[in-house]
């Protein structure tokens, strides 16, 4: 489903040219804020109004791909050409106009292959950039070249997700790469990339399978695969708007739920000779049914602190094939060895998962890690 790694021209066609080349021979500048648009014509005004008013000193470029927008989005953004132009932001606009959008991979896709920055600041067509943002990702990303650079956010409306919005601005540096397999998706938010063009190069373009595709969850991925790091910026940079037309709405639970277990066997169960699910109910046993047969065999039990569930005494895998059909040990947490995939959600058990985490005195990345 992956593209091979490509720059096209800017042309409405989009023709291909041949990886490492550039639109105009010479042309380059410092950042290339990237913005992939479909039907986001009210947005932009505010949008564009903010990247206007940047404070970064070097040279800046907006490059726009129109993915078969019905509404006057493009139209739009070349009203304000000459007001950017005028702030020293170049414009680069290109599109299509077949029946359906491409979807949002591909049009990243293309607003990058069209842009020549050394640096790619990510920007959704309905959010909007603070003055500083530009400015402060750019001397991150210089001391982090391989690295995704995000940043804290505010939601709009406020409120709309408050625990996703809490989760964002307040993970740790470290945690930032131990929560990688939680069900909020990339640690460091999509909105609120910023990388190296060389670092982009070097993972892959984004999946182009069109709607319902995670894109940014793979990249995500396949970035960490690559060794690349993760940083956040700890101001409030990008209002991230919610709204029902959202893109993510398109991605189902089970999409995601497949990938974050299938990472997490790469990434942790591979290295671990076996390990306790936190969780004898519905999630616990979820993830259980979802791992690899080897993987399985490693579960040396399930604890939690539901007394009716470790009263009953095991977990009996009856989708087996084997005969007798597995029987997992269900204890108290306290009767229980690590390490530990967590499958309890966080923030919502008023503080008590944490605590009882703390109570066992065990670390974060080493120990456990969150799954859900």
């Amino acid at each position: 489903m992956n593209p091979e790694k490509r720059l096209r021209t800017a042309g409405g066609g989009g023709a291909e040219t041949p990886r490492g080349e550039r639109e105009e021979a010479g042309r380059e500048v410092d950042v290339s804020i990237v913005m992939p648009a479909h039907n986001a014509s009210c947005w932009l005004d505010e949008c564009l109004q903010a990247i206007s008013e940047q404070d970064f000193t070097g040279s800046m470029e907006l490059s726009v791909y129109d993915d078969a927008s019905t509404d006057d989005s493009r139209q739009k953004v070349e009203g304000w050409r000459t007001r950017l132009e005028a702030r020293g932001v170049s414009v680069v606009i290109s599109g299509h106009s077949s029946a359906q959008p491409k979807g949002v991979g591909y049009a990243k896709n293309m607003a990058i292959s069209q842009s020549c920055g050394k640096y790619l600041c990510f920007q959704d067509a309905d959010d909007i950039m603070s003055p500083h943002r530009v400015r402060l990702q750019y001397e991150a990303s210089l001391l982090n070249p391989n690295a995704l650079i995000g940043c804290r956010v505010q939601r709009l409306p406020e409120g709309s997700t408050e625990r996703y919005t809490r989760w964002i601005n307040t993970i740790t540096q470290e945690q930032l790469m131990t929560q990688v397999f939680t069900s909020h998706g990339p640690t460091v938010v999509m909105p609120t990339w910023f990388c190296s063009r060389n670092w982009f190069l070097k993972v892959e373009p984004f999946d182009e399978g069109g709607k319902g595709v995670p894109e940014d969850l793979l990249f995500f991925y396949q970035s960490l695969r690559q060794g690349g790091g993760l940083s956040r910026v700890n101001q409030c940079l990008l209002v991230y708007r919610y709204h029902e037309k959202a893109a993510t709405h398109s991605v189902t639970e089970e999409t995601i739920w497949k990938l974050r277990v299938d990472f997490l066997q790469e990434r942790v169960l591979s290295q671990w000779s076996g390990f306790t699910i936190w969780n004898a109910g519905k999630q616990g046993r979820k993830l259980y049914r979802c791992l690899s047969p080897a993987n399985q065999k490693k579960v040396k039990a399930f604890c939690d602190v539901d007394e009716n569930k470790i009263q009953k005494g095991f977990y009996t895998y009856e989708e087996s094939k084997e005969i007798p059909k597995p029987k997992i040990p269900i204890v108290h947490y306290k009767a229980a060895s690590s390490p530990f995939i967590v499958c309890v959600k966080l923030d919502m058990t008023g503080g008590v998962l944490e605590e009882n985490l703390n109570s066992l005195q065990l670390k974060e990345g080493t120990d456990y890690y969150h799954f859900n």
